[in-house]
């Protein structure tokens, strides 16, 4: 409690580095904030087109545009806090060598910057939504607990891999690859309902893989998550979150010495 304590006094940093990490990332840049919604919809097309005309994937009656960019928006989020959150800390030595200040505000800026990216991305999907003639309906309330579990997760898995990255500079190659590899694990371009009955528990031990069907189910299906698979998701989260501050805040004194 006292380290929340510390951060809730920083908490005006925090604002002003999250603005300044969006500001950066965009900077001299001719699409500027547009290339929040590029990666997720470039991946759409490409996704639509292989399976949806060369490899047929059942959808439920959903148009594969809507079942695919309704994973990709909250998958897009999780990669991007972890790309541009991992590194924060050796990517800005010279502030944090020189100047005291809760050292998790700058991964956490990452994240908050990446909500922002989700925010326009979320827009988007409204007007595509709107096209295809798919109306939400009272279950797509359940994005706000799903969108909860997923920030606990994201904000434990980067705080993890921040204070790591310090002291093995190989998480640099290695986050790219877990990225790529934890996609294909989730179901982002084929239904959950594709994996056997059998493999089902084990799967759904992979957080994002109940987020993200949750996040499908209630937006484009009008149904409700599976809520034994969102509790499992929500229990790993919670214990991501715990230790990946715990641990971040148990090294930080040794930041400044290794960086």
């Amino acid at each position: 409690m006292s380290y929340l304590r510390k951060l809730y006094q920083y908490r005006d940093l925090l604002w002003l580095w999250t603005v300044r990490e969006v500001r950066v990332r965009y900077k001299q840049s001719a699409l500027g904030i547009l290339w929040s919604v590029l990666q997720p919809l470039a991946l759409t097309v490409v996704f639509t087109v292989v399976f949806s005309r060369l490899v047929r994937v059942d959808t439920g009656g959903v148009p594969y545009p809507i079942f695919a960019y309704a994973a990709l928006v909250p998958w897009t989020l999780l990669a991007t806090a972890m790309s541009f959150g991992i590194p924060s800390l050796v990517n800005n030595m010279n502030l944090v060598t020189k100047i005291y200040f809760p050292r998790e505000i700058l991964p956490l800026a990452s994240i908050g910057a990446a909500l922002l990216d989700f925010g326009i991305a979320a827009l988007i999907f409204i007007g595509m939504m709107l096209f295809y003639g798919v109306t939400p309906s009272a279950q797509v309330l359940w994005v706000v607990p799903l969108l909860a579990i997923q920030i606990a997760l994201m904000v434990g898995v980067t705080l993890l891999g921040a204070a790591l990255i310090v002291f093995f500079r190989d998480m640099r190659f290695v986050v790219p690859l877990v990225t790529q590899v934890w996609m294909y694990a989730t179901p982002i371009i084929y239904p959950a309902e594709l994996v056997p009955a059998r493999w089902q528990t084990l799967y759904f031990l992979n957080p994002m893989a109940g987020i993200i069907d949750g996040y499908r189910r209630v937006v484009t299906m009008a149904q409700p998550p599976q809520l034994t698979f969102v509790a499992i998701a929500a229990a790993i989260s919670v214990v991501a979150l715990l230790i990946g501050y715990a641990v971040f805040k148990r090294v930080e004194p040794d930041f400044a010495d290794l960086i």
